[in-house]
């Protein structure tokens, strides 16, 4: 399956998850709930996945570095700064956050359940080869890095 490694950009999986939770929201309507609150959680969501993931690009863009995660080996350095102290993969929790927010915006189980699916494909074709690249192009310091910092939160 590594023909997928780093294939799909993460926005188009994001978006990809979506459409595919409102066609389940739509079509598995025998897995509603009644979740309390659904549009402040909503709301909330898209405030605390704006603000990862800006501040992710924001490091990102201070190191000079590229956000391009399909082009991993055009970096320049490890970003450990900022939201990078926190989580590796911030952008990604960004996007993970927001599908959590909608599907529980949905008030459906299955919808709530599928951002799951999301992180396992990120950790296996996204997330693993970019830190085999990156551990290919800085060595001993991206290892240390990946010691000390977890890779979602």
């Amino acid at each position: 399956m590594e023909i997928l490694e780093r294939k799909i950009p993460p926005v188009a999986l994001f978006i990809v998850f979506i459409v595919v939770m409102v066609k389940f929201d739509q079509s598995l309507v025998s897995f509603a709930a009644v979740l309390p609150f659904p549009w402040l959680v909503l709301a909330a969501s898209i405030l605390v996945s704006g603000g990862v993931g800006l501040a992710g690009v924001n490091e990102f863009r201070k190191a000079k570095t590229t956000v391009n995660p399909v082009k991993v080996d055009n970096a320049t350095s490890v970003v450990e700064s900022g939201i990078f102290a926190h989580s590796r993969n911030p952008m990604y929790l960004a996007l993970l956050i927001l599908l959590l927010g909608i599907g529980y915006w949905q008030q459906n189980i299955v919808c709530l359940l599928l951002p799951i699916g999301f992180v396992l494909y990120m950790n296996r074709f996204q997330i693993q080869p970019e830190e085999r690249a990156l551990e290919g192009l800085f060595g001993v310091q991206y290892l240390d890095y990946k010691n000390r910092v977890r890779r979602w939160l």
